[in-house]
């Protein structure tokens, strides 16, 4: 009969165990003890209310109690509603009570807003108190007497938090003192003019207005190696005296390209006039037969011209040196 009796009591345990663990586990008990220590006034039907929302109880009423604490205003729904969009929640608080303690004038919508931004707000309001320092890549650029200078420069600015919101970031900020940099030592007479004084470059840059429409503001910009490189102006200007020599010698070349292509046309036509002479030549002996064959010259003609040939033959053989038995005419022909 005991043993009957202890069987529906354990049960009875067991099931009021279960409903016990269920219960405190949706309903944060404990979460809202700790709020009411704290003094945060909050319903534990809101707590459930969060629940159903599936909404972290414990991600709205820690940052409430730490924001409570610090003396800020804040209630469960601003919290709730930014948690639901997507924030950070705990973030924001720790940033609105930086900025408290800095007296630095930030509303919870400006911080939501920039937290939904995706910026660290409190990374923010900590560089508006405490400045960052940006290093710049090495810029090279070169001067009007043609020598290249290597520059690096430290960029320190402080986080604008009206602009954090639609503002430019650390990228447009090294790209715009790059683009200055390189501006005033291209505007530079001499490279030593640089080396002289590389506060120039920095006073320069930094009166541009460089930070505008960014998310930071430019507290000043030092210049931190300035190195001295290639004399780009020189090289320049020896590739292009070796371009101007290869198209001099390209030139020159097509040139005697061509003379020699006429030279070879010239004698080309020599040796064309000197055919027709040959052919000319040999119609002489045809137009000699044809006259003695029609009777237009007589045989003593024919003789008579025979002897001329032979005596111009001898005079110009007296103009050259050789062998003068060579050179004696035929008896009965002088």
């Amino acid at each position: 009969m005991l043993e009957s009796g202890l069987i529906p009591l354990i049960f009875m345990v067991a099931v009021a165990i279960v409903v016990l663990s269920i219960f405190f586990s949706f309903v944060p008990v404990m979460l809202w003890i700790s709020a009411l220590a704290s003094g945060v006034r909050i319903g534990i039907i809101t707590l459930v209310a969060m629940r159903l929302r599936r909404v972290i109880p414990s991600r709205i009423v820690n940052p409430l109690i730490k924001a409570r604490k610090a003396g800020l205003e804040l209630d469960t729904n601003q919290l709730e509603s930014h948690y639901l969009a997507g924030g950070n929640v705990d973030r924001v608080v720790d940033a609105l009570v930086a900025a408290q303690r800095a007296d630095i004038p930030l509303g919870f919508e400006r911080a939501a807003a920039i937290d939904l931004a995706g910026r660290d707000v409190l990374e923010a309001v900590q560089m508006s108190v405490n400045p960052k320092v940006i290093e710049t890549p090495i810029v090279a650029a070169m001067a009007k007497d043609g020598i290249e200078l290597r520059t690096k420069a430290k960029v320190t600015v402080r986080a604008n938090i009206d602009r954090l919101v639609g503002g430019a970031g650390e990228e447009t900020i090294i790209a715009r003192v790059g683009e200055g940099i390189v501006s005033t030592i291209g505007s530079s007479n001499s490279h030593k003019d640089v080396l002289e004084n590389p506060d120039l470059i920095s006073k320069t840059v930094l009166n541009k207005g460089l930070d505008a429409g960014t998310a930071f503001e430019i507290l000043s910009i030092d210049i931190a190696d300035v190195d001295v490189g290639k004399n780009i102006g020189a090289q320049l200007q020896t590739d292009q005296a070796e371009a101007d020599k290869r198209i001099a010698q390209a030139k020159a070349e097509e040139r005697r390209a061509m003379a020699v292509a006429q030279e070879q046309e010239m004698k080309a036509r020599v040796q064309e006039m000197k055919a027709k002479v040959v052919e000319a030549e040999a119609q002489v002996p045809l137009a000699l037969a044809e006259a003695l064959t029609s009777g237009k010259m007589g045989v003593m003609d024919y003789y008579n011209m025979q002897n001329i040939a032979a005596d111009t033959q001898m005079r110009q053989s007296f103009g050259q040196p050789g062998d003068k038995q060579k050179n004696t005419p035929p008896n009965g022909q002088e």
